[in-house]
């Protein structure tokens, strides 16, 4: 079965773009202030983050078929864009992952978001690097403090 995505971009003025999935959901992109008006992020900087939701949506899909309770996700995305080519080269993901299971099994969740993950699958295949700095968290409730 093949599903089909949409995505309709509209020039508003100068450079901001009104994109629009068809499911009443719109983001506005535009450029940096001197060039545009900063009314958005850029549609690269949109790629980023959208890297980075995919990777902790698809976890939370993971970790609910693995029967990991996960307290929270977080993923910091850095992007690196290289001179040569114009667009993005590498990207360093930091995840800081909440949860009470080992280390081992987070490894495990890990390797399984990526395998599932439709943009980090999309960008391995343009040849970008990614590199993950997991960090397990467990938080102690009655004391308040977080244990690391």
């Amino acid at each position: 079965m093949t599903s089909k995505l949409y995505a309709t971009a509209q020039l508003i003025q100068g450079f901001q773009i009104a994109l629009d999935n068809g499911r009443s959901h719109r983001v506005i992109v535009d450029q940096p202030a001197g060039t545009g008006t900063d009314l958005g992020p850029t549609p690269l900087e949109l790629c980023v983050m959208s890297h980075a939701g995919c990777y902790v949506a698809i976890m939370v899909f993971a970790a609910k078929k693995m029967r990991i309770a996960l307290k929270g996700v977080t993923v910091k995305a850095t992007a690196f864009k290289s001179e040569e080519t114009g667009t993005i080269a590498e990207e360093a993901f930091d995840v800081v992952v909440k949860t009470d299971v080992p280390r081992d099994r987070v490894q495990r969740l890990h390797e399984v978001t990526l395998k599932n993950c439709p943009v980090d699958i999309i960008l391995e295949k343009a040849g970008v690097k990614v590199s993950y700095n997991i960090k397990v968290s467990r938080e102690l409730v009655r004391s308040g403090k977080t244990n690391e």
